[in-house]
């Protein structure tokens, strides 16, 4: 008995030792294949940053569809990693559907803060029904609240990639979500105007989104002719500059301030259309419009970097939908048809600003050309194998609605996009008498600069409903969502980003998932191998023990 208790005495002594070691050197170990459980170096710095309570509210919780059921557990679980890392970060999970009386007031009221539910399809013992779920969480700090999608929903994915997209993006979309919080000193971004740009109320909510990571200003080129030095002097004062859809010429002053700010090492993001065509042009005159060139002067300025704007339309047989109304008066039907001059365009690459992004839409873009020079251009987005360039001017017409071109005429595709070049820039007018006297010019950049050029203004173009603008995006007339505002913002974001937070993109998550069908057609084997087999092992070790019980001690 002695020799007992000085072994049970043993034991708890070392039990509490052990947990006295633990609570002094804390660790968890991830043994996952992928590492998806651990956190990158980038967001471990961003959350060691709050010295405050941060509340992370999530709204998945309560009887959730499998899919979902699988996003909720690894949100908690990634959410426990960042807590583990700082420990002011607290989280819950709720049930925003839990009161089954107050529901349409609920949804109303989380709809109208931007927070779009997600209807699910649900097949249970072959009974079929409708779930909606609201895949977000809201992350409170200091006053200020941002909201975190969950779902990363692209056109045409299964469940299992729906999950997995989901899952993958989990790590960035906190990370990214804690740095909007508590960024303090924000980047400056030029909206360049002067050109016939698109008006705000278009940009309104990019511009917005944009807001809450780094600060915007308006610069104006008109007043190069009059004071370039003070324009220039402004204009290197921001970090990035944006040039959304200009349709008048830019003078030869104007384009040189453009590119001193560029050498001088100025990020910068084009969307330019080398053609005039707009589809309100086509509804106002009768279904007929004649698509022209526009000549914005920029042509040898962009030749130094590389590229080449075409004056030409990508029709496309990978297009997105437009909606057309049929009949007259209250007998009026409002019909979606394909529109084949604005692509639907896939991200084929898994470079950060376009990895794990959902399909994009463009409107009347064209190509553009790529050449050779000491510049690095990297091609984030092309048109799909089935498409084919159309040069201009051309009569643009809705009759190809109903009399589309042969399949085989679609064999001249993959054509450029969007193309990120890079390099320590020199200026397009080396060599050249120039436009302007200007000081704190010079010929070569010495640092490392990026821009981003887009053969399509209009895709950063919101709609507007009732003189209010929409998310961009999203069309009203389909109810379709697209992924250009993720684009544009990853596109700033990893032109400025200075803390690798646009790189957490790249993490790879594999989850594994049933087989459907394999559950189905295995189901009674399975329920044989986990109930019927366990049962029988113990009826068999009772048998034998019984047995050997009794020739033991039989006799």
């Amino acid at each position: 008995m002695r020799k007992f208790l000085v072994t049970l005495g043993l034991a708890i002594a070392a039990l509490i030792g052990i947990n006295l070691l633990a609570s002094l050197a804390y660790t968890r170990f991830d043994l996952t294949e992928d590492h998806r459980f651990t956190l990158s170096d980038q967001a471990i710095h961003i959350a060691s940053k709050f010295e405050k309570p941060v509340i992370v509210d999530v709204l998945l919780d309560g009887k959730l569809p499998p899919e979902f059921a699988k996003l909720r557990t690894e949100t908690d679980q990634i959410l426990e990693e960042f807590a583990a890392e700082n420990n002011n970060i607290k989280f819950s999970f709720v049930d925003p559907l839990e009161d089954a009386g107050q529901t349409e007031n609920v949804m109303a009221e989380l709809q109208a803060l931007g927070l779009r539910p997600a209807q699910v399809t649900v097949e249970e013992n072959g009974k079929v029904s409708q779930e909606i779920v609201f895949p977000w969480a809201l992350v409170n700090y200091d006053n200020k609240t941002v909201k975190v999608p969950l779902l990363k929903n692209k056109l045409g994915s299964t469940t299992e990639e729906r999950v997995n997209n989901s899952v993958q993006q989990l790590e960035y979309a906190f990370a990214d979500a804690f740095a909007k919080i508590t960024v303090k000193e924000k980047k400056q971004v030029a909206v360049i105007k002067g050109n016939g740009e698109l008006e705000d109320i278009y940009l309104a909510d990019f511009l917005t989104a944009l807001r809450e990571y780094y600060n915007i200003g308006a610069i104006t080129l008109d007043s190069v002719a009059t004071n370039p030095q003070k324009t220039l002097d402004q204009l290197k004062g921001y970090d990035l500059a944006l040039i959304a859809k200009p349709t008048e010429a830019f003078t030869d002053g104007e384009k040189y301030v453009m590119d001193q700010f560029i050498v001088n090492g100025g990020k910068s993001i084009w969307l330019i259309d080398q053609v005039n065509m707009e589809l309100d042009s086509l509804l106002n005159e009768q279904g007929k419009a004649i698509a022209l060139p526009i000549d914005l002067n920029l042509t040898d300025f962009f030749f130094r970097y590389g590229v080449r704007f075409n004056p030409d339309l990508v029709n496309d047989m990978y297009f997105t939908q437009i909606v057309l109304a049929t009949g007259e008066g209250s007998a009026s039907q409002y019909n979606p048809v394909p529109w084949f001059y604005h692509p639907m365009v896939f991200p084929k690459t898994d470079h950060p600003i376009v990895d794990n992004l959902e399909a994009l839409r463009f409107q009347f873009t064209g190509s553009i050309d790529i050449l050779a020079n000491e510049y690095k251009k990297e091609i984030l987005l092309t048109s799909s194998p089935l498409s084919r360039l159309e040069g201009v001017p051309k009569q643009i017409s809705l009759d190809i609605i109903n009399n589309p071109p042969p399949k085989e005429h679609y064999n001249n595709g993959n054509k450029p996009l969007a193309v990120l070049v890079s390099g320590k820039f020199g200026s397009a007018f080396k060599n050249r008498v120039k436009p302007l006297k200007l000081t704190g010019v010079s010929d070569q950049g010495t640092r490392e600069n990026q821009m981003l050029v887009i053969s399509d203004g209009d895709l950063i173009k919101n709609q507007i409903r009732n003189g209010r603008p929409l998310e961009l995006g999203y069309d009203k007339w389909t109810n379709n969502y697209y992924g250009n505002k993720e684009f544009l913002l990853n596109s700033v974001n990893y032109l400025l980003d200075d803390n690798g937070l646009i790189n957490i993109r790249n993490k790879k998550v594999a989850i594994p998932f049933l087989d459907s069908k394999k559950v189905v057609e295995q189901k009674s084997m399975w329920q044989v191998l986990n109930i019927g087999v366990p049962v029988a092992l113990t009826l068999v070790f009772g048998l034998l023990f019984n047995f050997y019980r009794r020739r033991k001690y039989g006799r």
